[in-house]
């Protein structure tokens, strides 16, 4: 059986960690090649890495960032934010990122995470996913392309712009274009769990998980080990990402996975 994998995530401004709530109530959580060597030693499976800002000076500052984790991280780790082009996977790649994560670029054009793919391997490409529960009645954007738009069903948005943006487009939809486009795995993010620690959005991560054919990730709401477990047994997610319980010292990762451990949960054991 696969090992389930626990993953910190580093939310990256101007080369210092942050950590918000619902995508605002943004503060400092750290130096994010100190984290992410601290994180390595605790028994993260994985990291991820994710420029917030994205602008271009902020990009140059992350290169710089993903080359000194790199040097020091013996774990794979993914960076996001900002890539908007093969030659942008291929820099953050050539920089020492083992896998590169695709949002906002994915839903605008679509063909580059089949084009990242087919140059890099599937395996190197994460489309990450950010949504929020689709209201009735809400005014809703209209989304050009009729199979991706939310109908009457629809119970997800995506967004994009690191939370600020509606597209329009069903969550679900969108998470089974990206698996056929080539993605290798889908990060999926609740907002409206993002930070408040009282768990995943299990209908949401269990719904998608049980769409596609590729890895899902957990992501957004964890506050406690039971959170973990739900998201990984109930939801059916292969790996799940934290933040805020593991940057402000709530849960180490190692108690994370002993707990999973003792509940039957496949884990890579933390030395």
């Amino acid at each position: 059986m696969l090992t389930k994998r626990i993953i910190p995530c580093l939310d990256v401004d101007a080369g210092r960690v942050v950590k918000g709530i619902s995508f605002i109530e943004i503060r400092d959580a750290g130096d994010p090649v100190q984290l992410a060597t601290y994180y390595d030693a605790e028994g993260a499976d994985e990291l991820v890495l994710l420029d917030i800002t994205a602008s271009s000076d902020s990009r140059e500052i992350m290169v710089n960032v993903v080359r000194e984790v790199a040097e020091r991280l013996f774990i794979p780790f993914t960076v996001g934010g900002g890539m908007r082009s093969v030659g942008d996977v291929r820099r953050m790649l050539e920089a020492g990122a083992d896998k590169v994560s695709l949002n906002t670029a994915a839903v605008q054009n679509p063909d580059l995470v089949s084009e990242a793919s087919d140059h890099f391997g599937a395996q190197c490409i994460v489309v990450a996913i950010d949504a929020t529960a689709a209201r009735p009645g809400d005014t809703r954007v209209i989304c050009d392309d009729i199979t991706l738009a939310l109908d009457d069903d629809s119970r997800w948005e995506v967004y994009i712009h690191g939370g600020r943006t509606p597209t329009g487009i069903d969550a679900l939809k969108w998470a089974i274009r990206a698996n056929d486009l080539g993605a290798g795995e889908l990060l999926v993010t609740s907002m409206d769990t993002d930070g408040h620690q009282t768990g995943y959005d299990l209908d949401m991560i269990r719904q998608i998980s049980e769409r596609v054919t590729i890895p899902v990730i957990a992501s957004g709401g964890a506050g406690s080990p039971d959170h973990f477990l739900e998201a990984l047994d109930y939801g059916k997610a292969d790996a799940v990402l934290a933040a805020s319980v593991f940057h402000f010292g709530t849960y180490r990762v190692r108690d994370i996975k002993d707990y999973l451990s003792e509940n039957g949960t496949p884990v890579r054991p933390t030395e």
